[in-house]
């Protein structure tokens, strides 16, 4: 039985419609080409065609856009949708209209001509959905514009989607969408939904307040992402561990790549393309037309790799990214779980590949000492770094802490993370720990001095640089005293003492100093057990198909080449009408057509993602395919 799916496939034009109206489901199944609701989505759309209010925490892939778009096709009126992405607008509207439904947006990118066409298709009631941006409702215009339709034609649903922007507690929040507060109830009888897919305990009880939906349906969706296999490795030459990863297993998939500086992107993307792989550099720092032309080749071409800051992918609509990677590590848990959400979005199996270090823990520390904010801010930054580095150094399976952060705990492993497929070794670090907090608290005492991790691992080893020898350190009794273990295995040591707090980034230098617990340790009062990475640094797990949890069958040998053949099919629709490959089929759908080999109009119309309207413009041709 086919279930509803995220992304909605699509072509820009729009084909003749009959009258969206009627029962939700037979909506789901005329129109979008879906038998039944999946996970909790009827449970949304009941309660908003009956007209209640909703809030919506649902993982990426989920389906939130269906929570919000049934129902208005369902109500009477147009509705109207918040999106914080002028691209996510034009993809959801070329989607929208590829199903037949009429769809358009209002924002900046439009000709005074083409806005006033809009507005005059809204009044007329020509407009089942209008995608806005949080700027643009706060003029008073566009307020003036949706009470005349609200008079008129009617408004069926209020759906504000990435609502977690309006939490000053979540990670990308946005002061436009506090204005959004003022038009919760500005149109009585009138659903208001609040849909995201990041949000925590305090931020769902923030959002909740902030736009007045304490007495709205609260459906919090498990935000367990099983066909994503979350993998973090210690950095040792990033960009080659990057580069095996791609070869060896997604290569010619689309994917992202996160990084921290704009200069690290441009490199990054630099040396991969110099490496074979289609990669492209996007942040705010370039020229916009190359960023959007960036972005558009990301979107509507196969195997594409982008190479971003966090500039790039809130509501990213690609359903086929194969794996997102970062090689720096995020700020936030959030943050994270939201950028690794961008893959997988058709629920195949894919990747969350993270690299760190040492580097990036002294890096981020850092950061937030020479932050402008106030201390309350400070304590809230570094709660989300302490945060995210336990995620990066549990030895116990990641999704089980991932879902317990979002307050979703569960007793069971996933056995499809690292951890879980190769588990971790630990040991007792007491000792070694013991060892480097001397080394810091001699320097301090005995010479006033402070200094960095790349001295203190010399003093340790016992390694006679010009440096040592010009600070004569060579002379303390601690010199050498750590000469059993290597380099990077002290910088191993090092990492997980910072990320426990036994070792503190001590100022804007980088320079060391003992944390909270750092003198428990000293004095043999607290145990330090540390994970055994010290000589290992690979990617991790074995090939994809032996490691990754089977979204979808597996297809034979000549399943196989018709589905390329779908896919080569596909890839010239969507050139041809200059929309995203997967608005027109999303690989899913390709699969299943592939698969099942439907040779009737009738099994065609069973396939998940063929409605009325893909029905009528593809049906001809896919059929011709898999006669062949």
């Amino acid at each position: 039985m086919s279930d509803a799916r995220d992304t909605l496939p699509g072509v820009t034009d729009v084909l003749p419609a009959p009258p969206v109206s009627g029962d939700a489901r037979e909506v789901l199944h005329r129109v979008f080409g879906y038998e039944t609701f999946r996970g909790r989505q009827a449970e949304v759309v009941d309660a908003v065609v009956a007209g209640g209010d909703a809030v919506v925490l649902m993982p990426t892939g989920a389906g939130k856009s269906l929570c919000y778009q049934v129902p208005a096709l369902v109500r009477r009126g147009v509705g109207l949708v918040v999106s914080p992405l002028i691209a996510l607008m034009h993809d959801q509207v070329d989607a929208l209209r590829a199903v037949g439904v009429r769809a358009e947006f209002l924002n900046s990118t439009q000709s005074p001509d083409e806005r006033a066409a809009v507005e005059r298709d809204l009044l007329a009631g020509d407009v089942d959905l209008v995608y806005i941006a949080p700027e643009r409702l706060s003029g008073g215009s566009v307020r003036a514009l949706l009470d005349r339709v609200a008079a008129g034609p009617g408004i069926s649903v209020f759906a504000i989607d990435e609502a977690h922007c309006v939490s000053q507690w979540g990670h990308d929040f946005r002061p436009d969408y506090l204005a959004l507060a003022d038009l919760v109830g500005r149109w009585p009888g009138v659903p208001t939904m609040a849909l995201t897919a990041t949000a925590t305990e305090a931020t769902h009880r923030e959002l909740t307040a902030r736009l007045h939906l304490e007495g709205a349906t609260h459906v919090v969706a498990s935000f367990d992402r099983p066909n994503i296999q979350y993998r973090i490795v210690p950095k040792d030459d990033p960009k080659q561990q990057l580069l095996k990863l791609i070869r060896d297993e997604h290569r010619g998939d689309a994917g992202i790549v996160y990084a921290l500086s704009r200069n690290s992107v441009e490199q990054t993307a630099t040396w991969l393309a110099e490496h074979g792989v289609d990669a492209i550099p996007y942040h705010a720092g370039l020229d916009p037309r190359i960023r959007a032309a960036n972005q558009s080749r990301f979107l509507r071409e196969d195997g594409v790799v982008v190479v971003a800051t966090i500039a790039f992918g809130m509501g990213i609509d690609k359903p086929d990214v194969r794996f997102v990677a970062h090689i720096d590590v995020p700020k936030s848990v959030e943050g994270y779980y939201q950028e690794t959400g961008r893959a997988g979005r058709d629920g195949l199996p894919s990747t969350a590949w993270l690299a760190y270090g040492l580097q990036d823990v002294v890096q981020q520390r850092r950061f937030i000492d020479q932050s402008v904010g106030d201390a309350a801010h400070k304590r809230k930054q570094t709660a989300n770094l302490e945060a995210m580095l336990a995620l990066c150094e549990t030895v116990g399976c990641r999704r089980r802490q991932l879902l317990a952060y979002f307050g979703q705990p569960t007793d069971e492993d996933c056995g499809n993370c690292d951890t879980c497929l190769n588990p971790v070794d630990t040991w007792d670090g007491s000792v070694a720990a013991q060892k480097l907090l001397s080394t810091i608290v001699r320097l301090q005492r005995e010479r006033g001095q402070r200094f960095g991790a790349g001295q203190i691992v010399d003093i340790l080893r016992g390694k006679r640089t010009p440096r040592v020898e010009q600070h004569r350190h060579d002379e303390l009794s601690v010199f050498g005293v750590g000469a059993d273990i290597s380099e990077r295995g002290w910088r191993s040591v090092l990492r997980q003492l910072i990320a426990q707090g036994v070792v503190q980034v001590a100022d804007e230098y980088g320079t060391l100093g003992l944390g909270a617990l750092g003198a428990a340790v000293l004095k043999g009062e607290h145990p330090v057990r540390l994970r055994h990475d010290l000589e290992r640094a690979s990617t991790g797990g074995g090939s994809r198909a032996s490691r990754a949890k089977q979204a979808a069958v597996d297809l034979d040998d000549g399943a196989k080449e018709l589905f390329e053949e779908l896919r080569a099919w596909r890839a010239d629709q969507a050139k041809e009408q200059g929309v995203p490959a997967y608005v027109v089929f999303g690989d899913a759908t390709l699969r299943a057509l592939a698969s099942e080999r439907p040779q009737t109009e009738t099994a065609l119309a069973g396939i998940s993602g063929i409605g009325a309207a893909k029905l009528e413009r593809y049906g001809e041709d896919v059929l011709a395919i898999l006669a062949r």
